[in-house]
């Protein structure tokens, strides 16, 4: 979301804005807010536009599934910390296998926790497959020790973290950085941004995010950001990897449970996703709910 200003004769009109991109259409929503407005006025008239534009972000939920998420959520808060150190190696081995796995790394489940925890390399795989589930370990060690903001410095560190000593040569330069190539997502029906439009893009997803992270719920914070977030692909790799820790990052600085998403459901994962880019977030909410629930091992 964002204010418009239009111009006509001597005075100024603002609107407030929420765009929603459909394939390479972008449809506009807006709601007038006024004239010649002062600084003050028009922040307050922004703020009740956008609570106005969300409401149908808020309406994403049912009341039975915020009663099961507050419930969840208490259970979490009461797990024991002497189970830590075992719920957190179980659940990291399970997330990187299954995150490296739906980009289309062959690491095993048991050749993936024997690698992070026993230091045990695998035979017959690659290098490249071998430094990415370290790597992911590195990135999942650092969102755990992160206290401050989602902003582009900790995204593009994550990103960093996740695809070192993985990719060619030339594109290196890029590692960290939002990328200044045009990226295409193998299998899906449109085309990310331009490199020219990726700054622009991930400047107003944080805005949005600084706006609604405390006007809707934690889990439709996190499955909207991850939509739009793979929608603009900032990145030249590691897009997919690096989306899904802010998933978990966006419920773990709200203390809720982190929440894993299994290769074996990637198709209904990646439907769910065009959905969401197509306008429907539903789709994904519901999705990124059920796993929740059904989450045996809390981080």
């Amino acid at each position: 979301m964002y204010t418009e200003t239009q111009k006509k004769g001597n005075k100024e009109y603002y609107y407030r804005v929420k765009s929603v991109r459909n394939g390479k259409m972008v449809k506009k929503m807006r709601k007038y807010l006024g004239t010649d407005l002062s600084k003050k006025e028009l922040k307050k008239l922004e703020t009740e536009a956008d609570k106005l534009l969300s409401s149908q972000l808020n309406k994403l939920l049912t009341k039975e599934e915020l009663k099961t998420l507050k419930q969840i959520k208490e259970k979490y808060s009461g797990t024991p910390k002497s189970t830590g150190e075992n719920r957190y190696e179980a659940f990291l081995a399970q997330f990187t296998y299954d995150t490296n796995a739906i980009e289309g790394n062959t690491l095993t489940l048991r050749e993936t926790a024997n690698l992070l925890f026993e230091q045990r390399t695998p035979p017959n795989k690659t290098l490249r497959e071998i430094n990415e589930a370290l790597n992911h370990k590195k990135a999942f060690d650092f969102l755990l020790d992160y206290k401050g903001e989602i902003n582009k410095k900790i995204i593009c560190t994550l990103q960093k973290l996740i695809v070192t000593n993985t990719l060619r040569e030339d594109l290196e330069p890029q590692i960290g950085k939002y990328r200044t190539l045009q990226v295409y997502i193998r299998g899906a029906n449109f085309i990310p941004p331009k490199p020219k439009e990726v700054k622009k893009e991930m400047k107003d997803l944080q805005f949005w995010y600084s706006r609604n992270k405390h006007n809707l719920h934690p889990l439709i914070i996190a499955a909207y950001h991850h939509a739009a977030f793979e929608s603009i692909h900032p990145f030249v790799d590691g897009n997919g990897r690096t989306g899904r820790l802010l998933i978990n990052l966006i419920l773990h600085k709200n203390k809720y449970p982190m929440i894993n998403i299994p290769n074996s459901r990637k198709l209904t994962y990646y439907a769910c996703l065009e959905a969401a880019r197509k306008g429907d977030l539903r789709k994904l909410v519901k999705f990124l709910y059920e796993i929740m629930v059904s989450t045996e091992v809390y981080i």
